[in-house]
C-alpha cells in the first residue's frame, strides 16, 4: 500500500506492509523530494512583472521539475496496474489480514500461552 503524506512542504512516498508478516515482502521506502511548484511559479511571475531576462531560466527550472515529477510517478510500483486489479488485490490482502486476526484470536482464546495479566 502506498501512502502519500505532506511534511513541511515535502512529499513522502512510503510503502508500508498491511501486516507484520508481510514486512519481508514489501520493504519500507521513504523518498523525501520537494515537488512544490508554487515557489517556482511565484518566481516566474515576479520575473514577468520586472520584465527581466530570467523568465526563460525560471521556466526551464519549472520544466525540469515537472519532468522529474513525471519520472518519479512512472517509476512508482503499481502505476501500470489497472484500478480494478488494485481493488482486487486490496480485497485479497484485507481478507488475508482478517483471517490472520481471527486465527490470532482463536489461539489467544485457547489459553495455551501463559500470558501475564497487567496489574
Amino acid at each position: 500500500m502506498t501512502l502519500f503524506t505532506q511534511k513541511r512542504g515535502r512529499a513522502l512516498m512510503t510503502q508500508k506492509p498491511l501486516d507484520e508478516n508481510m514486512a519481508a515482502a514489501e520493504p519500507v521506502l521513504e523518498e523525501a523530494e520537494d515537488y512544490s511548484f508554487l515557489p517556482i511559479i511565484h518566481d516566474i511571475i515576479k520575473c514577468m512583472d520586472k520584465d527581466g531576462p530570467d523568465v526563460h531560466q525560471e521556466l526551464n527550472k519549472l520544466k525540469t521539475k515537472l519532468q522529474e515529477a513525471r519520472e518519479q510517478i512512472s517509476a512508482m510500483p503499481g502505476v501500470d496496474t489497472s484500478p480494478a486489479l488494485q481493488e482486487s488485490n486490496l480485497r485479497s490482502l484485507r481478507e488475508q489480514v482478517r483471517t490472520k486476526n481471527q486465527l490470532l484470536q482463536k489461539y489467544k482464546s485457547l489459553c495455551m500461552f501463559d500470558i501475564p495479566k497487567p496489574s
